[in-house]
């Protein structure tokens, strides 16, 4: 991970949610609120939330399901309860069966992840409380979101002290603690599916544990691992944008600084060390084939890496296009630069505007 330098960190810190609060959002929850849109309840624990995916964009078949306590909802969430995630480019909505409300993490393009709960009777409201955990070294200090692995014990308490955050630079061994995954993967490792039954030995997952719960509580009972790894990679590429936005807003950022952080994003998009799959991957519901159809350098590769191309498909998110355009023509240059002339054709094809950076 990078870590912000402590005078800028606290600076960013501080500026958040005086930013947020003067400036106009234009995040996806913002502008659902703003529609006026009506949204469907259905009878039952699901409530609004098919509504709500559908007047997000959000597919269902992006459904991970986590059962480690790491949400303020927590005392609802277990193994027999987890709480499932639902996500696109732009905005995540969380869900625990018999919670109080939902949770959503909606990018503004700017100035990062604005967080809401949507209540029983539809009503939507700001919750910049969350960034209490979403914004600090886990987000690269700007409001974020990140994918966590714990140590969960046979509740999905988690043992704080291992927990990490994971993305695609993260070994197989090391993710998805407190995660249900469903998958072939051949004998790769990972931390799904398991919990610490022992409290003298906490970081010893040794308990492999069913999906005990109610399956018609929730859209699937299943937890892709495809739509999970694309997640992972989504999360942090966001929060290096959001940070870069940051700094090129504030006059007495480092030249250093920046051009360190426009490496470091540069790098990310462009999948440096990534972990390499030592066996292909497979997912169980249908994200794997809906996701590629959502724009270009989507299509996946699940033998020996995560994507075919070794260029993120975030490079055409809303979160890079906010760039300011002398910035996002830097950081266009530095990944041209080490991408083949097939990828550069690709972008182009998408972003002619951007002939002159991916010569």
């Amino acid at each position: 991970m990078i870590c912000l330098g402590l005078a800028l960190a606290a600076q960013i810190y501080q500026q958040n949610l005086p930013v947020q609060q003067r400036e106009p959002l234009h995040d996806p929850v913002s502008q659902l609120i703003a529609s006026h849109r009506t949204l469907a309840s259905r009878q039952g624990p699901l409530g609004y939330l098919p509504a709500l995916l559908d007047a997000l964009h959000i597919n269902p078949d992006s459904q991970a399901l986590v059962f480690s306590k790491t949400s303020f909802q927590s005392q609802k969430i277990s193994p027999r309860n987890p709480r499932a995630i639902y996500f696109n480019d732009n905005v995540a909505v969380g869900y625990v069966p018999g919670g109080e409300v939902m949770e959503l993490a909606s990018l503004e393009p700017t100035q990062g992840v604005v967080f809401y709960t949507l209540d029983s009777r539809a009503n939507f409201t700001r919750r910049d409380v969350c960034l209490k955990c979403h914004q600090g070294p886990a987000t690269q200090g700007v409001p974020g979101i990140f994918i966590g692995s714990v140590f969960p014990n046979a509740l999905g308490a988690p043992s704080r002290s291992a927990a990490i955050v994971t993305d695609h630079r993260t070994r197989f061994a090391d993710r998805w603690g407190g995660w249900f995954v469903d998958a072939a993967h051949g004998e790769q490792p990972d931390r799904a599916n398991r919990v610490a039954s022992d409290p003298a030995e906490p970081e010893s997952l040794d308990t492999r544990v069913a999906k005990a719960f109610d399956r018609t509580a929730y859209l699937s009972a299943t937890s892709d691992i495809v739509a999970l790894m694309t997640f992972e990679h989504q999360t942090q590429i966001v929060n290096l944008l959001t940070r870069l936005n940051w700094e090129a807003r504030m006059p007495e950022t480092p030249a250093a600084q920046l051009e360190s952080d426009l490496d470091s994003a540069a790098a990310y998009l462009l999948f440096r060390n990534e972990a390499p799959l030592k066996e292909p991957v497979a997912g169980v519901s249908s994200f794997s084939r809906t996701f590629p159809l959502r724009g270009p350098l989507r299509e996946y590769d699940l033998r020996t890496r995560l994507f075919r191309y070794p260029l993120s498909y975030m490079i055409f998110s809303p979160a890079f296009e906010a760039l300011p355009e002398e910035l996002r023509a830097r950081l266009c240059r530095r990944v041209s630069a080490r991408v083949s002339r097939e990828v550069r054709e690709i972008v182009i094809a998408a972003r002619p505007e951007w002939k002159g950076y991916f010569k």
